[in-house]
Protein backbone atom coordinates (compact mmCIF):
# COMPACT_ATOMS: atom_id res chain seq x y z
CA UNK A 1 0.00 0.00 0.00
CA UNK A 2 1.13 3.55 -0.67
CA UNK A 3 1.24 4.53 3.01
CA UNK A 4 3.45 1.61 4.01
CA UNK A 5 6.63 3.66 4.28
CA UNK A 6 5.19 6.90 5.61
CA UNK A 7 5.35 5.95 9.27
CA UNK A 8 8.40 3.71 9.24
CA UNK A 9 11.29 5.79 7.93
CA UNK A 10 14.47 5.44 9.90
CA UNK A 11 15.46 8.90 8.86
CA UNK A 12 12.52 10.49 10.64
CA UNK A 13 12.18 11.43 14.27
CA UNK A 14 12.72 8.68 16.81
CA UNK A 15 11.30 9.16 20.29
CA UNK A 16 13.16 7.28 22.99
CA UNK A 17 13.09 7.25 26.75
CA UNK A 18 16.18 7.65 28.85
CA UNK A 19 17.28 7.85 32.45
CA UNK A 20 17.42 11.24 34.12
CA UNK A 21 20.74 12.97 33.70
CA UNK A 22 22.14 16.34 34.40
CA UNK A 23 20.29 19.10 32.57
CA UNK A 24 23.60 19.83 30.83
CA UNK A 25 24.17 16.21 29.82
CA UNK A 26 21.23 14.88 27.81
CA UNK A 27 20.84 12.82 24.65
CA UNK A 28 19.28 14.48 21.63
CA UNK A 29 16.15 12.33 20.98
CA UNK A 30 16.29 13.27 17.28
CA UNK A 31 19.84 12.06 16.72
CA UNK A 32 20.39 8.47 17.69
CA UNK A 33 23.91 7.11 17.64
CA UNK A 34 24.92 3.83 16.11
CA UNK A 35 25.36 2.41 19.61
CA UNK A 36 21.78 3.34 20.55
CA UNK A 37 20.21 2.01 17.37
CA UNK A 38 20.32 -1.44 15.69
CA UNK A 39 19.14 -3.19 18.86
CA UNK A 40 15.63 -4.48 18.20
CA UNK A 41 13.44 -6.00 15.50
CA UNK A 42 11.77 -2.60 15.23
CA UNK A 43 15.14 -0.97 14.54
CA UNK A 44 15.83 -3.57 11.86
CA UNK A 45 12.47 -2.89 10.18
CA UNK A 46 13.11 0.85 10.20
CA UNK A 47 16.53 0.24 8.70
CA UNK A 48 15.05 -1.78 5.86
CA UNK A 49 12.34 0.78 5.22
CA UNK A 50 14.97 3.50 4.99
CA UNK A 51 16.29 1.78 1.86
CA UNK A 52 12.89 2.09 0.18
CA UNK A 53 12.88 5.78 0.98
CA UNK A 54 15.67 6.21 -1.57
CA UNK A 55 13.07 5.64 -4.31
CA UNK A 56 11.78 9.12 -3.43
CA UNK A 57 15.11 10.89 -3.77
CA UNK A 58 15.73 13.01 -6.91
CA UNK A 59 18.64 11.05 -8.34
CA UNK A 60 16.54 7.97 -8.91
CA UNK A 61 12.97 7.02 -9.65
CA UNK A 62 11.43 10.16 -8.28
CA UNK A 63 12.99 12.33 -10.96
CA UNK A 64 16.25 12.12 -12.91
CA UNK A 65 16.58 8.41 -13.79
CA UNK A 66 14.03 8.83 -16.59
CA UNK A 67 16.30 11.30 -18.36
CA UNK A 68 19.07 8.69 -18.39
CA UNK A 69 17.01 5.65 -19.38
CA UNK A 70 14.16 7.02 -21.54
CA UNK A 71 15.38 10.27 -23.09
CA UNK A 72 18.89 9.06 -23.85
CA UNK A 73 17.46 6.09 -25.75
CA UNK A 74 16.03 6.35 -29.25
CA UNK A 75 12.52 6.58 -27.76
CA UNK A 76 12.93 10.04 -26.30
CA UNK A 77 14.77 13.35 -26.44
CA UNK A 78 14.80 16.80 -24.92
CA UNK A 79 14.29 20.26 -26.34
CA UNK A 80 14.50 21.83 -22.92
CA UNK A 81 15.62 25.48 -22.84
CA UNK A 82 17.93 24.29 -20.07
CA UNK A 83 20.71 23.60 -22.56
CA UNK A 84 22.98 21.51 -20.36
CA UNK A 85 20.07 19.31 -19.30
CA UNK A 86 19.13 18.70 -22.92
CA UNK A 87 22.78 18.10 -23.85
CA UNK A 88 22.92 15.20 -21.42
CA UNK A 89 20.23 13.41 -23.44
CA UNK A 90 22.16 13.89 -26.71
CA UNK A 91 25.61 12.66 -25.67
CA UNK A 92 27.17 16.09 -25.28
CA UNK A 93 28.77 15.72 -21.87
CA UNK A 94 30.98 18.70 -21.00
CA UNK A 95 30.77 19.02 -17.24
CA UNK A 96 31.03 15.51 -15.80
CA UNK A 97 29.89 16.95 -12.46
CA UNK A 98 26.62 18.24 -13.89
CA UNK A 99 24.34 17.64 -10.91
CA UNK A 100 21.03 16.82 -12.60
CA UNK A 101 22.64 14.79 -15.38
CA UNK A 102 25.09 12.70 -13.43
CA UNK A 103 26.17 13.60 -9.93
CA UNK A 104 22.83 13.36 -8.10
CA UNK A 105 22.06 9.91 -9.54
CA UNK A 106 25.54 8.68 -8.64
CA UNK A 107 25.16 10.11 -5.13
CA UNK A 108 21.72 8.64 -4.49
CA UNK A 109 22.76 5.25 -5.83
CA UNK A 110 25.54 5.14 -3.26
CA UNK A 111 23.24 6.40 -0.50
CA UNK A 112 20.87 3.53 -1.25
CA UNK A 113 23.71 1.01 -1.28
CA UNK A 114 24.98 2.42 2.02
CA UNK A 115 21.59 1.85 3.62
CA UNK A 116 21.54 -1.70 2.29
CA UNK A 117 25.00 -2.28 3.73
CA UNK A 118 23.87 -0.97 7.12
CA UNK A 119 21.09 -3.54 7.26
CA UNK A 120 23.33 -6.34 6.06
CA UNK A 121 25.99 -5.43 8.64
CA UNK A 122 23.93 -4.79 11.77
CA UNK A 123 20.72 -6.82 11.46
CA UNK A 124 22.45 -10.25 11.64
CA UNK A 125 23.48 -9.35 15.22
CA UNK A 126 19.95 -8.38 16.35
CA UNK A 127 18.02 -11.13 18.19
CA UNK A 128 14.75 -12.12 16.48
CA UNK A 129 11.99 -14.32 17.83
CA UNK A 130 11.34 -15.53 14.28
CA UNK A 131 14.50 -16.24 12.29
CA UNK A 132 12.59 -16.43 9.02
CA UNK A 133 11.53 -12.81 9.52
CA UNK A 134 15.18 -11.80 9.89
CA UNK A 135 16.09 -13.78 6.78
CA UNK A 136 13.37 -11.97 4.82
CA UNK A 137 14.63 -8.55 5.94
CA UNK A 138 18.17 -9.42 4.89
CA UNK A 139 16.83 -10.71 1.58
CA UNK A 140 15.01 -7.41 0.98
CA UNK A 141 18.27 -5.54 1.54
CA UNK A 142 20.12 -7.86 -0.83
CA UNK A 143 17.46 -7.46 -3.51
CA UNK A 144 17.56 -3.68 -3.24
CA UNK A 145 21.36 -3.58 -3.26
CA UNK A 146 21.30 -5.82 -6.33
CA UNK A 147 18.75 -3.52 -7.96
CA UNK A 148 20.88 -0.43 -7.42
CA UNK A 149 24.02 -2.16 -8.67
CA UNK A 150 22.05 -3.37 -11.71
CA UNK A 151 21.28 0.21 -12.72
CA UNK A 152 24.81 1.32 -11.83
CA UNK A 153 26.04 -1.29 -14.32
CA UNK A 154 23.58 -0.10 -16.96
CA UNK A 155 24.58 3.55 -16.55
CA UNK A 156 28.25 3.83 -15.45
CA UNK A 157 29.41 0.21 -15.86
CA UNK A 158 32.74 0.47 -13.97
CA UNK A 159 31.07 1.38 -10.70
CA UNK A 160 33.11 0.86 -7.51
CA UNK A 161 31.63 -1.96 -5.43
CA UNK A 162 31.10 -1.27 -1.73
CA UNK A 163 29.58 -4.00 0.43
CA UNK A 164 30.68 -2.87 3.90
CA UNK A 165 30.08 0.23 6.02
CA UNK A 166 32.36 2.94 4.70
CA UNK A 167 34.02 5.81 6.52
CA UNK A 168 34.48 9.25 4.92
CA UNK A 169 38.18 8.57 4.32
CA UNK A 170 37.73 5.23 2.53
CA UNK A 171 38.61 5.07 -1.15
CA UNK A 172 36.70 2.27 -2.91
CA UNK A 173 38.67 0.31 -5.46
CA UNK A 174 37.89 0.50 -9.17
CA UNK A 175 35.49 -2.23 -10.25
CA UNK A 176 35.01 -3.64 -13.72
CA UNK A 177 31.62 -4.16 -15.33
CA UNK A 178 32.07 -7.92 -14.98
CA UNK A 179 32.67 -7.51 -11.25
CA UNK A 180 29.55 -5.38 -10.84
CA UNK A 181 27.45 -7.96 -12.67
CA UNK A 182 28.90 -10.70 -10.45
CA UNK A 183 27.85 -8.72 -7.37
CA UNK A 184 24.33 -8.29 -8.74
CA UNK A 185 24.08 -12.02 -9.47
CA UNK A 186 25.22 -12.87 -5.95
CA UNK A 187 22.82 -10.46 -4.22
CA UNK A 188 19.79 -11.48 -6.26
CA UNK A 189 20.47 -15.21 -6.03
CA UNK A 190 20.71 -14.98 -2.24
CA UNK A 191 17.64 -12.75 -2.08
CA UNK A 192 15.57 -15.17 -4.18
CA UNK A 193 16.29 -17.97 -1.74
CA UNK A 194 14.69 -16.16 1.22
CA UNK A 195 12.06 -13.79 -0.17
CA UNK A 196 8.39 -14.82 0.12
CA UNK A 197 6.34 -15.69 -2.94
CA UNK A 198 3.89 -12.90 -2.03
CA UNK A 199 3.36 -10.15 0.52
CA UNK A 200 0.04 -9.13 2.04
CA UNK A 201 -1.56 -6.07 3.55
CA UNK A 202 0.72 -3.12 4.22
CA UNK A 203 3.74 -5.10 2.99
CA UNK A 204 2.53 -5.28 -0.63
CA UNK A 205 5.16 -3.56 -2.72
CA UNK A 206 8.16 -5.26 -1.16
CA UNK A 207 10.16 -7.56 -3.48
CA UNK A 208 9.01 -11.14 -3.89
CA UNK A 209 10.83 -14.26 -4.93
CA UNK A 210 9.51 -13.68 -8.46
CA UNK A 211 10.91 -10.14 -8.50
CA UNK A 212 14.36 -11.45 -7.53
CA UNK A 213 14.32 -14.14 -10.23
CA UNK A 214 13.06 -11.61 -12.80
CA UNK A 215 15.82 -9.09 -12.07
CA UNK A 216 18.37 -11.89 -11.94
CA UNK A 217 17.21 -13.00 -15.39
CA UNK A 218 17.51 -9.44 -16.69
CA UNK A 219 21.03 -9.32 -15.24
CA UNK A 220 21.99 -12.47 -17.15
CA UNK A 221 20.37 -11.07 -20.31
CA UNK A 222 22.59 -7.98 -20.23
CA UNK A 223 25.60 -10.29 -20.18
CA UNK A 224 24.13 -12.45 -22.96
CA UNK A 225 24.07 -15.45 -20.64
CA UNK A 226 20.97 -16.74 -22.37
CA UNK A 227 20.69 -20.16 -20.70
CA UNK A 228 21.08 -18.76 -17.19
CA UNK A 229 18.57 -16.02 -17.97
CA UNK A 230 16.00 -18.50 -19.19
CA UNK A 231 16.48 -20.63 -16.09
CA UNK A 232 15.90 -17.61 -13.84
CA UNK A 233 12.78 -16.63 -15.79
CA UNK A 234 11.47 -20.20 -15.56
CA UNK A 235 10.20 -19.47 -12.06
CA UNK A 236 7.72 -16.92 -13.44
CA UNK A 237 6.87 -18.62 -16.75
CA UNK A 238 6.75 -22.35 -16.18
CA UNK A 239 7.86 -22.86 -12.58
CA UNK A 240 6.53 -22.53 -9.05
CA UNK A 241 5.75 -18.82 -9.45
CA UNK A 242 3.81 -19.06 -12.71
CA UNK A 243 0.43 -18.89 -11.00
CA UNK A 244 1.17 -15.50 -9.49
CA UNK A 245 1.72 -13.64 -12.79
CA UNK A 246 -0.35 -12.95 -15.87
CA UNK A 247 -1.25 -10.15 -18.28
CA UNK A 248 -4.01 -7.68 -17.40
CA UNK A 249 -5.83 -4.90 -19.26
CA UNK A 250 -2.97 -2.96 -20.84
CA UNK A 251 -3.96 0.46 -19.53
CA UNK A 252 -4.03 -0.79 -15.94
CA UNK A 253 -0.25 -0.91 -15.95
CA UNK A 254 0.14 2.87 -16.02
CA UNK A 255 -2.67 4.30 -13.91
CA UNK A 256 -3.22 4.89 -10.22
CA UNK A 257 -6.14 2.44 -10.29
CA UNK A 258 -5.45 -1.32 -10.15
CA UNK A 259 -1.89 -0.98 -8.96
CA UNK A 260 0.11 -3.99 -7.76
CA UNK A 261 -1.91 -6.18 -10.10
CA UNK A 262 -1.04 -9.62 -11.44
CA UNK A 263 1.15 -8.24 -14.22
CA UNK A 264 3.32 -6.32 -11.78
CA UNK A 265 6.51 -8.16 -10.86
CA UNK A 266 7.99 -5.22 -8.97
CA UNK A 267 6.75 -1.66 -8.71
CA UNK A 268 7.62 1.46 -6.76
CA UNK A 269 4.89 2.70 -4.44
CA UNK A 270 4.36 6.41 -5.08
CA UNK A 271 2.02 8.78 -3.26
CA UNK A 272 1.13 12.46 -3.50
CA UNK A 273 0.21 12.65 0.18
CA UNK A 274 3.26 14.79 0.93
CA UNK A 275 3.84 17.82 -1.23
CA UNK A 276 7.13 18.92 0.25
CA UNK A 277 10.73 18.88 -0.90
CA UNK A 278 12.93 15.80 -1.25
CA UNK A 279 14.83 14.78 1.80
CA UNK A 280 15.14 12.38 4.68
CA UNK A 281 12.36 13.73 6.88
CA UNK A 282 9.31 11.62 7.76
CA UNK A 283 7.01 13.92 5.77
CA UNK A 284 9.18 14.35 2.69
CA UNK A 285 7.93 13.94 -0.87
CA UNK A 286 6.91 10.39 -1.76
CA UNK A 287 5.74 11.25 -5.27
CA UNK A 288 7.03 10.94 -8.80
CA UNK A 289 7.95 14.05 -10.78
CA UNK A 290 7.97 12.32 -14.18
CA UNK A 291 4.48 13.50 -15.21
CA UNK A 292 5.45 17.12 -14.60
CA UNK A 293 8.75 16.88 -16.46
CA UNK A 294 7.33 15.00 -19.45
CA UNK A 295 3.95 16.75 -19.86
CA UNK A 296 3.38 18.54 -23.19
CA UNK A 297 4.41 22.16 -23.50
CA UNK A 298 2.43 24.73 -21.52
CA UNK A 299 0.95 21.95 -19.38
CA UNK A 300 4.07 20.79 -17.55
CA UNK A 301 7.75 21.58 -17.76
CA UNK A 302 8.16 19.75 -21.08
CA UNK A 303 11.81 18.84 -20.52
CA UNK A 304 11.44 15.45 -22.18
CA UNK A 305 9.32 14.04 -24.97
CA UNK A 306 8.91 11.00 -27.19
CA UNK A 307 10.20 10.38 -30.70
CA UNK A 308 7.45 10.45 -33.30
CA UNK A 309 8.70 7.33 -35.13
CA UNK A 310 6.91 5.19 -32.56
CA UNK A 311 3.51 6.54 -33.61
CA UNK A 312 4.17 5.35 -37.17
CA UNK A 313 5.28 1.91 -35.91
CA UNK A 314 2.12 1.47 -33.87
CA UNK A 315 0.02 2.17 -36.97
CA UNK A 316 1.81 -0.23 -39.32
CA UNK A 317 -0.17 -3.24 -38.14
CA UNK A 318 -3.91 -3.32 -37.48
CA UNK A 319 -5.66 -5.50 -34.92
CA UNK A 320 -7.71 -8.51 -36.00
CA UNK A 321 -10.80 -6.33 -36.17
CA UNK A 322 -9.06 -3.68 -38.26
CA UNK A 323 -8.36 -1.12 -35.55
CA UNK A 324 -5.26 0.77 -34.46
CA UNK A 325 -3.09 -1.01 -31.90
CA UNK A 326 -4.73 0.07 -28.61
CA UNK A 327 -1.35 0.37 -26.89
CA UNK A 328 -0.74 3.58 -28.84
CA UNK A 329 -3.66 5.19 -27.02
CA UNK A 330 -2.11 4.61 -23.60
CA UNK A 331 1.53 5.05 -24.55
CA UNK A 332 1.77 8.46 -26.26
CA UNK A 333 0.19 11.86 -26.67
CA UNK A 334 0.44 12.75 -30.39
CA UNK A 335 -1.31 14.91 -33.04
CA UNK A 336 -3.88 12.28 -34.04
CA UNK A 337 -4.82 11.08 -30.55
CA UNK A 338 -8.21 12.78 -30.46
CA UNK A 339 -9.10 11.74 -34.02
CA UNK A 340 -7.90 8.16 -33.53
CA UNK A 341 -9.30 7.43 -30.07
CA UNK A 342 -11.38 10.43 -29.01
CA UNK A 343 -8.97 11.31 -26.21
CA UNK A 344 -7.99 14.87 -25.44
CA UNK A 345 -4.62 15.77 -23.95
CA UNK A 346 -5.07 16.52 -20.25
CA UNK A 347 -8.69 17.29 -21.08
CA UNK A 348 -7.83 19.80 -23.80
CA UNK A 349 -7.92 19.83 -27.58
CA UNK A 350 -4.37 20.49 -28.65
CA UNK A 351 -2.56 22.51 -31.28
CA UNK A 352 0.23 20.22 -32.34
CA UNK A 353 3.37 20.45 -34.37
CA UNK A 354 3.26 17.80 -37.09
CA UNK A 355 6.02 15.61 -35.66
CA UNK A 356 5.29 15.93 -31.95
CA UNK A 357 4.83 13.09 -29.50
CA UNK A 358 4.92 12.95 -25.72
CA UNK A 359 4.95 10.07 -23.25
CA UNK A 360 1.49 9.31 -21.90
CA UNK A 361 2.47 6.37 -19.72
CA UNK A 362 2.48 7.30 -16.03
CA UNK A 363 0.77 10.62 -16.78
CA UNK A 364 -2.25 11.66 -14.78
CA UNK A 365 -5.69 12.59 -16.08
CA UNK A 366 -5.06 16.13 -14.92
CA UNK A 367 -2.26 18.56 -14.16
CA UNK A 368 -3.13 20.80 -11.28
CA UNK A 369 -0.48 23.53 -10.95
CA UNK A 370 3.24 23.82 -11.51
CA UNK A 371 3.67 23.75 -7.74
CA UNK A 372 1.78 20.47 -7.33
CA UNK A 373 3.75 17.99 -9.36
CA UNK A 374 3.98 14.92 -7.13
CA UNK A 375 2.32 12.16 -9.12
CA UNK A 376 0.92 9.24 -7.14
CA UNK A 377 1.08 6.78 -10.05
CA UNK A 378 3.27 3.78 -9.22
CA UNK A 379 6.16 2.98 -11.54
CA UNK A 380 5.99 -0.64 -12.65
CA UNK A 381 9.70 -1.31 -12.73
CA UNK A 382 9.30 -4.91 -13.94
CA UNK A 383 6.19 -6.11 -15.78
CA UNK A 384 5.33 -9.68 -16.66
CA UNK A 385 5.04 -8.70 -20.35
CA UNK A 386 8.69 -7.64 -20.24
CA UNK A 387 9.63 -11.05 -18.83
CA UNK A 388 7.62 -12.90 -21.49
CA UNK A 389 9.41 -11.01 -24.26
CA UNK A 390 12.80 -11.58 -22.66
CA UNK A 391 11.99 -15.27 -22.30
CA UNK A 392 11.25 -15.33 -26.02
CA UNK A 393 14.51 -13.50 -26.71
CA UNK A 394 16.57 -15.92 -24.65
CA UNK A 395 14.87 -18.88 -26.32
CA UNK A 396 15.63 -17.48 -29.76
CA UNK A 397 19.27 -16.84 -28.89
CA UNK A 398 19.53 -20.46 -27.72
CA UNK A 399 18.33 -21.64 -31.12
CA UNK A 400 14.79 -22.36 -29.89
CA UNK A 401 13.07 -19.95 -32.25
CA UNK A 402 9.98 -22.08 -32.80
CA UNK A 403 9.41 -22.28 -29.04
CA UNK A 404 9.88 -18.51 -28.66
CA UNK A 405 6.81 -17.59 -30.72
CA UNK A 406 4.29 -18.54 -28.01
CA UNK A 407 5.61 -15.99 -25.52
CA UNK A 408 5.47 -13.14 -28.02
CA UNK A 409 1.98 -14.25 -29.00
CA UNK A 410 0.73 -13.97 -25.42
CA UNK A 411 1.69 -10.29 -25.46
CA UNK A 412 0.22 -9.69 -28.93
CA UNK A 413 -3.01 -11.57 -28.18
CA UNK A 414 -3.70 -9.27 -25.24
CA UNK A 415 -4.18 -6.34 -27.67
CA UNK A 416 -5.92 -8.44 -30.36
CA UNK A 417 -3.02 -8.65 -32.80
CA UNK A 418 -2.63 -11.70 -35.03
CA UNK A 419 -0.12 -14.40 -34.05
CA UNK A 420 3.41 -13.45 -35.02
CA UNK A 421 3.74 -16.18 -37.64
CA UNK A 422 0.51 -15.04 -39.31
CA UNK A 423 1.47 -11.37 -39.32
CA UNK A 424 5.10 -11.94 -40.36
CA UNK A 425 5.33 -15.33 -42.11
CA UNK A 426 8.71 -14.50 -43.66
CA UNK A 427 10.39 -14.83 -40.26
CA UNK A 428 9.92 -18.58 -40.06
CA UNK A 429 12.64 -20.08 -37.89
CA UNK A 430 15.24 -17.53 -38.95
CA UNK A 431 16.94 -16.48 -35.72
CA UNK A 432 18.12 -13.12 -37.09
CA UNK A 433 14.72 -12.15 -38.51
CA UNK A 434 13.01 -13.17 -35.28
CA UNK A 435 15.49 -11.06 -33.29
CA UNK A 436 14.87 -7.98 -35.41
CA UNK A 437 11.10 -8.32 -35.11
CA UNK A 438 11.36 -8.87 -31.37
CA UNK A 439 13.19 -5.57 -31.05
CA UNK A 440 10.14 -3.79 -32.41
CA UNK A 441 7.74 -5.92 -30.35
CA UNK A 442 9.55 -4.70 -27.24
CA UNK A 443 9.39 -1.07 -28.39
CA UNK A 444 5.64 -1.25 -28.97
CA UNK A 445 4.89 -3.00 -25.71
CA UNK A 446 7.38 -1.24 -23.42
CA UNK A 447 8.10 2.21 -24.87
CA UNK A 448 8.62 4.83 -22.19
CA UNK A 449 9.14 2.25 -19.44
CA UNK A 450 12.87 2.82 -18.94
CA UNK A 451 14.04 -0.44 -20.52
CA UNK A 452 15.07 0.71 -24.01
CA UNK A 453 18.58 1.90 -23.10
CA UNK A 454 19.41 -1.50 -21.61
CA UNK A 455 17.88 -3.16 -24.70
CA UNK A 456 20.06 -1.20 -27.11
CA UNK A 457 23.15 -2.12 -25.12
CA UNK A 458 22.23 -5.81 -24.88
CA UNK A 459 21.53 -6.09 -28.59
CA UNK A 460 24.92 -4.63 -29.48
CA UNK A 461 23.28 -1.90 -31.55
CA UNK A 462 25.63 0.71 -30.08
CA UNK A 463 28.90 -1.16 -30.41
CA UNK A 464 29.80 -0.17 -33.99
CA UNK A 465 29.45 2.97 -36.05
CA UNK A 466 27.25 1.09 -38.52
CA UNK A 467 24.90 0.00 -35.75
CA UNK A 468 24.74 3.49 -34.29
CA UNK A 469 23.97 4.91 -37.74
CA UNK A 470 20.85 2.69 -37.93
CA UNK A 471 19.68 3.92 -34.53
CA UNK A 472 20.34 7.51 -35.64
CA UNK A 473 17.79 7.08 -38.43
CA UNK A 474 15.17 6.95 -35.66
CA UNK A 475 16.89 9.42 -33.34
CA UNK A 476 19.30 12.00 -34.82
CA UNK A 477 20.82 12.62 -31.39
CA UNK A 478 22.77 9.41 -32.00
CA UNK A 479 24.79 11.25 -34.63
CA UNK A 480 26.70 12.53 -31.58
CA UNK A 481 27.23 9.02 -30.20
CA UNK A 482 30.82 7.72 -30.10
CA UNK A 483 31.09 3.90 -29.86
CA UNK A 484 33.30 2.80 -26.99
CA UNK A 485 32.63 6.04 -25.12
CA UNK A 486 28.97 6.95 -24.79
CA UNK A 487 27.90 3.38 -24.08
CA UNK A 488 28.41 4.43 -20.44
CA UNK A 489 28.24 7.70 -18.53
CA UNK A 490 31.39 9.34 -17.22
CA UNK A 491 32.01 8.97 -13.53
CA UNK A 492 31.51 12.30 -11.75
CA UNK A 493 34.88 14.00 -12.03
CA UNK A 494 34.86 15.01 -8.39
CA UNK A 495 34.76 11.32 -7.43
CA UNK A 496 37.77 10.56 -9.61
CA UNK A 497 39.74 13.51 -8.25
CA UNK A 498 38.96 12.65 -4.62
CA UNK A 499 39.70 8.94 -4.91
CA UNK A 500 43.18 7.94 -6.06
CA UNK A 501 41.90 4.40 -6.67
CA UNK A 502 39.44 5.49 -9.38
CA UNK A 503 40.06 6.07 -13.08
CA UNK A 504 37.67 7.93 -15.34
CA UNK A 505 35.66 5.74 -17.68
CA UNK A 506 37.32 4.97 -21.05
CA UNK A 507 37.58 7.75 -23.64
CA UNK A 508 36.37 10.48 -21.27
Amino acid sequence: MKKILLTLLITGTFVISSCKKSLLDQDNPNTLTQEQFWKTESDAQKGVNAIYHMFYQPGGWSRWIYFRLDLTSDEGFSKSPWIELADWTRFQYINYNFFEGNQVSYRDTYKAIFRCNQVLTYVPEIPFADQSKKAQMLAEAKFLRGLYYYYAAILWENFPIVTTIQSPTDMPQQSSLAQVWAQVERDLSEAAAALPVQWNGNDIGRPTKGAAFALLGKTYMQQRKWAQAKTAFDYLITGAGAGFYDLVDYKDNFRVENENNKESVFEIQFSDANKTAEGDGPSSNMGNNRAQFFAPRSIGWSDGQARNWMVAEFKKEKTLDGKIDPRLRYSLFYPGLEADFGDKTYGRSWQWDADEAWFRKYSRDYMRTNEDYFSQVNTRMIRFADILLMYAEASNELGQTAEAYQYVNRVRQRVNLAPLATAYPAIGNDQSLFRERLKMERALELCGESVRWADLKRWGDLETQAGVAKVAQRDPDFNNFVPGKHIRLPLPQIEVENNKDLKQNPNY
